[in-house]
């Protein structure tokens, strides 16, 4: 078996997504040089900390969490990119595993009900074949030992073609508006709402409107990528 793999490595050679080198056997996704330099956000507090404090005075929003820094050209950008625009879903699986762990160790998340990841419009999920939430969600999930839920939110508007938008630009698209299509299911539940990028919260902020619709819901917070300011 060690052999077909290693042929089959001559051939088709697994990349790191950020830097293009070849990896090695135990490296998964990022070489190990990338992966020692990942921008890791250091979180001590989930009830006080700049992902909760992007929603102050706008949406309750008990925990708040993100994994990576996000900045134009930076590895985070690349990782993200090749999971959102070239399916790679192992990329979702990976970060999902990182953050989910992160989040299993605190205990401030072991009593998530649902997990939800923001939804793309019908059109897009039919015109891409995937949201790229969907995976890092459920990784996040198994972490957690709780459920994912893909039908409680949808979006009902397409947002603009982003074709000609240069790739930082894409990340910051926040034309969106939500529907909740059950408001029962959520009653008295905590839910984990997740994305890929934070930019100016606008998208997640659409989002827990409609959510808060429902009779005493909490909902917690959880991203990729947390865009640091130049």
């Amino acid at each position: 078996m060690q052999f077909l793999k290693d042929i089959t490595r001559l051939f088709y050679p697994e990349l790191c997504v950020n830097c293009n080198n070849n990896l090695y056997d135990n490296e998964l996704i990022l070489c190990t040089s990338c992966n020692f330099n990942l921008p890791l956000l250091i979180i001590n507090d989930y009830s006080n900390n700049f992902v909760t404090q992007c929603f102050y005075g706008k949406i309750p929003v008990k925990l708040g969490a993100s994994l990576l820094a996000f900045k134009k050209e930076n590895s985070t950008q690349q990782i993200i990119h090749d999971l959102k625009y070239k399916n790679n879903q192992e990329v979702g699986n990976f970060l999902g595993y990182l953050l989910g762990k992160q989040l299993k160790e605190s205990t401030k998340f072991s009593n998530i009900d649902y997990i939800i990841p923001v939804p793309l419009h019908v059109k897009k999920l039919q015109q891409r074949g995937y949201n790229q939430v969907t995976t890092f969600a459920n990784t996040i999930a198994n972490e957690l030992n709780t459920k994912v839920n893909t039908q409680v939110l949808k979006r009902v508007n397409k947002n603009t073609s982003q074709t000609f938008k240069n790739r930082f630009e894409r990340f910051s698209d926040t034309n969106t508006t939500f529907e909740i299509t059950d408001t029962n299911t959520l009653i008295n539940k905590h839910v984990l709402l997740v994305d890929d990028v934070i930019t100016t919260g606008a998208t997640l902020e659409a989002c827990c409107n409609e959510l808060l619709k429902t009779k005493n819901i909490t909902i917690s917070i959880a991203t990729m990528a947390f865009t640091e300011k130049s």
